[in-house]
């Protein structure tokens, strides 16, 4: 029987195993998940070889510091918001000696939501030489589900781009 964490580190092989062969390094930005993303990705043995680092970017003020997403961006949408995902996924990508990136902002709860913005509202960027895509989702359950659910939405989203 498989279970959640046999599955979790499968993803993570698979993606490894993808960045690997095409020779790319992988950088994380997240807020909402704390560097869950980035946890997951280096339990697996060897991911040395193809991640290069994670961004924690927590409140607006690092992600602006860490990643240069641009105060208007954080004005005029939101840090929870797929424009704020972008920047921070090319921020990453350009603070970093990577040429692929995820990035994932959120509102994990159970407080902090609103009627456009519920909790479990949660926005992905993914950047891969030079082009960005970008997702949002709503996720159901507490904060610790909403969490796992947005890392798990985060890799599985880059490794289908990377096989599109």
């Amino acid at each position: 029987m498989t279970t959640e964490i046999d599955r979790k580190e499968k993803l993570a092989i698979e993606l490894g195993q993808q960045l690997t062969r095409r020779g790319m390094m992988l950088a994380t930005a997240e807020s909402c998940t704390g560097g869950q993303a980035s946890g997951l990705v280096t339990s697996v043995a060897g991911s040395s070889g193809w991640f290069d680092r994670g961004f924690v970017t927590y409140s607006n003020a690092a992600k602006q510091d860490l990643l240069g997403v641009q105060a208007a961006t954080l004005d005029t949408y939101g840090a929870v918001s797929e424009e704020t995902a972008v920047e921070m996924a090319r921020g990453a990508v350009g603070n970093s000696l990577a040429n692929v990136a995820l990035s994932i902002t959120g509102i994990a709860g159970p407080d902090g939501g609103t009627d456009d913005k519920p909790v479990g509202t949660v926005c992905f960027g993914w950047f891969i030489d030079g082009t960005s895509a970008s997702a949002t989702r709503h996720f159901p359950g507490d904060r610790t589900r909403i969490r796992e659910q947005s890392t798990d939405y985060a890799l599985r989203g880059l490794l289908e781009r990377l096989n599109d």
